[in-house]
């Protein structure tokens, strides 16, 4: 049967009714692709899977959780959704705001968006307002405009977001048969690792799966006030997705890593980057730079004997939150491909391939 995207598929899971307007562009079915040179690095026990998020219509998970808050927000009667975003956010509502035939806002912090966030936003025809400030600034004027003018919130700290977004862990466990010992996931605002945990003990408690997995999120280390203990005035990181200092799903987050007595860890800028290049490289996935996080933290966690103990096969899923196009100026900055061009002759092609002239 042809998938019929998040809300038909998860309709039992999710606050939807039969007065609810579904408002899709058949989000979710993300695949979920084995990792074997990846978990090479791990563990000789380890299985690792890469839920590729990017494979969503507008190239990120948050459309997992636009197709509920958008629905929902035509069924209340809004005419107009607005956003802070660092790019995935935007691009996400301006598309299905363009679906529902609605207004959408964009407030950005001005020169912290990739570009190609950036131009999905403007092509699907959001206002696109940049402030001389950072997301946390963008988020608190978004929250006081909401609550003061006709226009619907579509952030995560709307719930009808984590309620689309927790389809992921469902669709994990269906895809796998089981449920994974370990989620590894980045974390910026919280709303994703929130979202996962709220999932997987829904799914327990309807007695599909009998267990429940430890989560462990990933903060870019210039940019994370979870596991420093205070918000980040100034954050600093290449991965703009997750470049946030003050989460507004702080205590979702700290909730699902004590509930599952996982952990929240951080990662480096280097070890992004190099967790980027091997998954483009030896896995074939290109995805962008705050997705890597969760690879490069489980590779951390494997070099500090985290994994070590366990003698028994094991499944980790990691959680790719957006493609690689997303950013292809930082793919490009990463290469720094030649700048060399060749005559068109085979003969200096060959040399430039094999080394030696034919």
């Amino acid at each position: 049967m042809a998938w019929r995207g998040v809300i038909k598929e998860y309709w039992d899971f999710l606050p939807v009714s039969r007065k609810t307007p579904i408002v899709t562009l058949l989000e979710g079915n993300t695949p979920l692709i084995p990792a074997p040179k990846i978990a090479e690095r791990i563990s000789p026990y380890a299985q690792v899977y890469l839920k590729f998020e990017g494979m969503n219509p507008t190239g990120s998970f948050k459309d997992r959780g636009m197709t509920v808050a958008v629905s929902k927000a035509v069924e209340a009667g809004a005419k107009a959704v607005i956003c802070a975003s660092t790019g995935n956010t935007s691009a996400a509502a301006a598309a299905y705001a363009a679906r529902a035939g609605i207004k959408s806002v964009v407030v950005i912090p001005a020169g912290n968006i990739a570009y190609g966030k950036l131009s999905q936003a403007l092509i699907h025809g959001a206002q696109v307002l940049p402030i001389e400030g950072n997301f946390d600034d963008a988020l608190r004027l978004v929250r006081e405009i909401s609550q003061e003018y006709p226009i619907e919130l579509v952030n995560s700290i709307n719930p009808y977001r984590i309620e689309g977004q927790k389809t992921g862990a469902i669709e994990i466990c269906r895809q796998l048969g089981r449920v994974p010992d370990f989620h590894a996931i980045p974390v910026g605002n919280a709303g994703n690792i929130t979202a996962y945990w709220k999932g997987y003990k829904e799914y327990k408690e309807r007695g599909f799966v009998s267990r429940l997995p430890k989560m462990l999120g990933f903060q870019a280390s210039g940019a994370a006030p979870i596991v420093k203990g205070r918000p980040i005035k100034h954050p600093r990181t290449i991965a703009t997705a997750i470049k946030i200092g003050n989460p507004a799903s702080w205590q979702g987050a700290v909730n699902a890593v004590k509930e599952s007595r996982g952990l929240i860890d951080v990662v480096t800028d280097r070890e992004i980057i190099s967790a980027y290049k091997l998954m483009a490289r030896e896995v074939g996935i290109f995805a962008e730079p705050a997705s890597a996080a969760s690879v490069a933290g489980i590779l951390k966690k494997a070099k500090e004997g985290y994994f070590a103990k366990i003698k028994r096969p094991f499944v980790i899923v990691c959680i790719l939150t957006g493609h690689g196009l997303k950013d292809p100026d930082r793919a490009v900055a990463v290469v720094k491909p030649s700048k060399r061009t060749y005559p068109v002759d085979k003969s200096a092609l060959v040399k430039a391939i094999f080394g030696k002239r034919i």
